[in-house]
């Protein structure tokens, strides 16, 4: 049976190996289908893909990788910011030089 599209994505998200999320998928459709005994029906694909995301989900909180991600993202932002400012000011300071300098030339 072809696993989803999603799977990958699913997996990377997860933070499972894609041979992992594989071995889950086929867990879950084996469930489905003894759960709803019919096989391709939009009920099955629902159950398949709910007790997938179950499955998932305890294979994730099983794993000892800390989720720092979202943190680095912040901090990278926060690291920016400076810079940013920075910018806008160098910026600002630029379209007042030449406002000046063209005031000037207009006045001479």
């Amino acid at each position: 049976m072809k696993t989803p599209k999603l799977l990958p994505w699913q997996a990377r998200k997860a933070g499972v190996s894609l041979e992992r999320a594989e071995a889950l998928w086929r867990q879950a459709v084996r469930e489905a289908t003894a759960d709803t005994g019919w096989v391709g029906t939009s009920e099955f694909w629902g159950a398949a893909e709910t007790r997938f995301r179950e499955l998932l989900e305890a294979e994730r909180s099983t794993l000892c990788a800390p989720q720092i991600e979202s943190l680095v993202r912040c901090q990278s932002r926060l690291g920016l910011l400076p810079l940013i400012a920075a910018e806008q000011m160098v910026t600002a300071m630029s379209a007042n030089w030449q406002r000046f300098c063209n005031q000037m030339s207009k006045a001479a």
